[in-house]
């Protein structure tokens, strides 16, 4: 996947304070999931204030039940206690995966830090089995970082 085509309008998107930061984390899901074929759910999550939980905050796909995550629970919970990348080639193998649809086959979560605190985390899940690789990981561990300096 060609990640460097996306990195300037990933910028460009963050960059444009006219708009809100709920808008400006949308048009970068939107992008991600129309531009790289496997990612059929993008989503950003935050901790819900003080709570022990994550909450959905922006995403692009389908919609999803799952607006709460409470840290430890499903993939994105491990990763809100974990602080760690987590990549889970085939959902069915993980023990601890919150079902968000029938599709998804495999799925990536990347912390997002702030001031060296784990605040929050982009998720991707693809109806393709096994398709991320550390390029995916790299590039997303960047638009994170991107993300950061608008919050």
């Amino acid at each position: 996947m060609a990640f460097h085509k996306l990195r300037p309008q990933i910028e460009e998107i963050l960059e444009n304070s006219k708009k809100s930061v709920d808008d400006r984390l949308s048009e970068v899901c939107e992008l991600l999931q129309t531009s790289v074929p496997y990612y059929d759910w993008v989503g950003f999550y935050f901790q819900n204030g003080d709570k022990e939980e994550l909450k959905l905050r922006s995403y692009a796909g389908e919609p999803t039940d799952h607006e709460i995550i409470p840290f430890g629970k499903g993939i994105c919970g491990q990763v809100a206690v974990s602080n760690k990348n987590f990549v889970v080639p085939d959902v069915k193998a993980q023990n601890n995966y919150i079902a968000c649809s029938i599709h998804v086959k495999a799925e990536i979560v990347v912390p997002l830090f702030l001031n060296g605190r784990n605040v929050g985390q982009i998720d991707i899940d693809s109806h393709t089995e096994d398709p991320f690789s550390h390029e995916d990981e790299i590039f997303l561990e960047w638009v994170n970082k991107k993300v950061a300096e608008i919050l």
